[in-house]
């Protein structure tokens, strides 16, 4: 009574941690996982880095602006050509400056780094579009886990269940005297194997709810609540031609590759003379007693044009020019080989997509013909024409049926997952 009643109380205490178990649909996990991953917050941050640097850039083609004031109260002693020394009111001395300078010609620099802030933005948006996609593909990888592991609960769940109901089957034949000792052994054997594969089944979800919990910014297991309906495999048609072009690996590394021709013309730029101009206002002067804000204030201001041109320096130009033609060249040739790289995954992944949603219906026609094929077993063992290996045979072979349904299931869905973080965007 004791035993029991502890039981119910265990029972009590728990369901309300059973009732709090989060649950996510795929889309609110991929919309979590998004705001929360660091690598989106990196690409992100890229992101914004990149427009600072475009600003940055085009604001070189502006002048630059200064302001500058002061403000003095004194009242030094003064002391006339005589020997009295006089003490004059406390007054201000204002002063005023303003200030612009504006590069007319810097050898094409400008213009180049425009050019390469315009491409490392472009770059770091298609980063973050691909970034986006990889944690999409993660996200769904660790759903989807989560969904296929619950399943394998299920499936092992049945398999106790079958081999309790055959244990029981083989101790009741034997009391009957039509089976011998070594069938209940053997029943016993596979229930006891079969109740192992439910705790692993169980430990494997535990950890593929934490998993998925992590994915998501959730410090707790998460459930994942499938979607009823499998989805269809993708249309190919032009699908290949159009991600060997806008694939976003692909439009990242174009993007860095003109960041870099871009830095070759910087480079260039200190071959050139620069040629800027400046201006100059400043006004000063002492405040009146009376009227402090009307006194007269003096006026200087300056124009200044100038021209550098560095005609050597240690050939510190000539290993710069290097530097960037040799960051130009790798550019270009990541550039090149992302195509290459992006058009195998490609035709890799489209391989397993399509090899995994055959998969299913053969994984589906060999569900159907094991459980059929168990049935017709049980009928003959209860007649005493077929021995207990050959109903366990059949009991293994259902099992690693709705296994594969389970696993071929999970291939698809990743598959499918996968080209899409190939290809950049949503089948």
């Amino acid at each position: 009574m004791r035993r029991g009643l502890v039981g119910i109380l265990l029972i009590t205490l728990a369901a309300p941690a059973a009732a709090q178990q989060v649950e996510v649909t795929l889309q609110e996990a991929v919309q979590r996982a998004l705001q929360v991953q660091p690598a989106m917050v990196q690409a992100r941050g890229d992101q914004r880095n990149a427009g600072a640097g475009r600003r940055s850039a085009f604001g070189s083609f502006l002048p630059t602006l200064n302001l500058g004031g002061s403000a003095v109260r004194s009242n030094l002693p003064i002391r006339p050509a005589g020997d009295t020394i006089t003490q004059p009111a406390a007054r201000y001395t204002y002063a005023g400056t303003l200030s612009a300078q504006l590069d007319l010609f810097a050898g094409l620099k400008r213009i180049a780094n425009l050019r390469s802030a315009n491409a490392t933005s472009d770059a770091a948006s298609a980063g973050a579009v691909n970034q986006r996609f990889q944690v999409t593909l993660l996200t769904k990888q660790a759903f989807y886990n989560a969904i296929a592991t619950e399943e394998l609960v299920r499936v092992a769940q049945s398999q106790v269940r079958r081999a309790q109901q055959q244990l029981q089957i083989s101790v009741d034949k034997l009391h009957a005297g039509s089976a011998t000792r070594s069938d209940s052994l053997r029943s016993t054997v596979d229930y006891g194997n079969a109740r192992i594969a439910l705790l692993q089944a169980q430990a494997n979800l535990a950890t593929a709810q934490a998993d998925l919990g992590r994915q998501i910014g959730v410090d707790q297991p998460v459930r994942a609540v499938p979607d009823s309906a499998l989805p269809l495999p993708p249309d190919t048609v032009d699908l290949r031609a159009g991600t060997l072009e806008h694939a976003p690996q692909v439009e990242q590394a174009d993007a860095q590759a003109r960041a870099a021709r871009a830095q070759v013309w910087s480079a260039r730029s200190q071959y050139w003379p620069t040629l800027n101009v400046a201006y100059s206002n400043r006004r000063s002067g002492i405040s009146d007693p009376v009227l402090p804000f009307l006194a007269p204030y003096k006026e200087s201001f300056s124009w200044s044009f100038g021209l550098n041109w560095q005609l050597f320096n240690g050939f510190v130009r000539e290993q710069s020019q290097v530097s960037a033609s040799v960051s130009r060249d790798v550019a270009e040739a990541r550039a090149a080989d992302a195509r290459r790289q992006v058009n195998a995954e490609f035709t890799q992944q489209m391989a397993a997509l399509t090899t995994a949603y055959a998969q299913i219906s053969i994984a589906s026609d060999n569900l159907a013909a094991a459980t059929e094929d168990l049935r017709v077993q049980n009928e003959r063992y209860r007649v005493g024409a077929a021995t207990i290996l050959d109903l366990l045979t059949s009991q293994a072979a259902l099992t690693q049926a709705e296994v594969n349904v389970v696993q071929t299931r999970l291939n698809y869905l990743i598959a499918r997952a996968q080209v899409e973080a190939v290809v950049g965007r949503t089948l």
